[in-house]
């Protein structure tokens, strides 16, 4: 039987595909995992017990990654599980990037008791008039499951479509549109592209990619979008490039207070998966890779140790080793395992970084040895599963 904790509401989808073996709560005390979405776990003081962490959602910006990590918690996210839903919302955004929708919409709400309206607002609907996007450039920072979404569905509408990415992976390659134009670096995208959406994480190389040192590579009177994280842009400095009309529209999904009043930004409240599809989606994905570990240690989509699928051998037990990655190790292991009599049927092994993932299928494992194994340095955390 497995404690889950839940630290967020979590969509009944998502809940829905764990089985009698899992007891599911918001008050666990000893959990062997924690589902969650926005909880910020920063300050939260992890149970000896935990040995997974899934997050329904891309972003993992509210889980201390090396803590868990130096712990042997494994962290999972469910990247794509959403993209449909952000997708729709940045063919959303291009739109009112260019047509002043919500100021149209504000101006003629505004003229309620107006005599004749309808003439009033015919006369004046020239201040909100605004380009077409069919034929205009569209640049994508990013070109993973959201951002290969996109681009296909910009090239439908009939824009012309550059990505950069290099960390294109090769699933994101195939998916890619042909029509898409790959560039080398990020300054040809400024340079080129009369839209930019971004689609990357927030790390310490992403963070305040626009600034107004690239701004100021843009063409003028570009309109930006920013679905994927507010860290990404330095929000004094896009307030600046507004203001002076460098940019034309800046549409975020993240509210600053330095964006918030400033005429041509539009921020939204993080809508981008707010749908009940992709919350039952990244429920969904984040159970299942959550119970997948649990009960066979595979590991898939984990953000702070390295994937590893190895099939069971019926009959067999598993000895899952978290520990770092370190020379000699493996050979340490099965040096315990050949001293205790134990047959090896079979070994997988895959590294990340600093840390690396090892499991065995033997013919079974005593105490001593468990005991031994967690005792090698580097290794982090054991686990034994009949």
């Amino acid at each position: 039987m497995y404690n889950i904790l839940t630290l967020n509401k979590i969509s009944n989808v998502g809940l829905g595909v764990l089985t009698d073996n899992y007891t599911v709560s918001d008050t666990q005390s000893n959990p062997d995992a924690i589902l969650l979405r926005s909880f910020k776990m920063h300050d939260y003081e992890l149970p000896a017990s935990l040995k997974a962490v899934a997050r329904c959602g891309a972003g993992v910006n509210n889980i201390p990654l090396d803590k868990c990590a130096e712990k042997g918690i494994v962290v999972f996210n469910t990247p794509g599980a959403n993209a449909n839903a952000v997708k729709e919302l940045v063919l959303a955004g291009l739109f009112i990037a260019s047509r002043k929708i919500t100021e149209a919409d504000k101006w003629v709400q505004s003229m309620k008791g107006t005599e004749d309206v309808s003439k009033a607002v015919e006369k004046g609907k020239s201040t909100y008039a605004g380009p077409e996007i069919y034929g205009k450039t569209l640049g994508i920072i990013g070109l993973g499951a959201i951002g290969v979404l996109v681009a296909d569905a910009a090239i439908a509408l009939g824009m012309k479509v550059y990505g950069y990415d290099p960390y294109l992976s090769v699933d994101g390659a195939l998916a890619l549109n042909s029509s898409v134009k790959k560039v080398d670096t990020i300054d040809e995208i400024f340079a080129v592209s009369d839209y930019i959406t971004i689609h990357v994480p927030a790390t310490n190389d992403t963070k305040n990619t626009f600034n107004a040192e690239n701004i100021a590579k843009c063409k003028d009177g570009v309109r930006i979008l920013n679905f994927a994280r507010g860290e990404l842009t330095n929000s004094a400095d896009m307030a600046e490039a507004v203001k002076s009309g460098k940019v034309a529209k800046y549409i975020s999904d993240f509210a600053d207070d330095d964006l918030l009043g400033v005429e041509n930004i539009i921020c939204l409240p993080h809508l981008g998966a707010s749908t009940p599809e992709a919350e039952d989606n990244c429920a969904k994905m984040a159970a299942l890779q959550m119970m997948d570990y649990l009960e066979n240690g595979n590991i898939k989509n984990s953000v702070n140790y390295p994937a590893l699928k190895a099939p069971r051998i019926p009959g067999k037990t598993r000895v899952c080793i978290l520990h770092k990655n370190m020379p000699n190790v493996i050979a340490k292991f099965t040096t315990i395992f050949g001293q205790a009599n134990i047959n090896i049927e079979g070994l997988t092994n895959n590294s990340k970084g600093e840390y690396a993932y090892t499991v065995l299928d033997t013919d079974g494992v005593t105490d001593n040895v468990e005991n031994t194994i967690e005792a090698i340095d580097g290794v982090i955390r054991v686990r034994v599963i009949e």
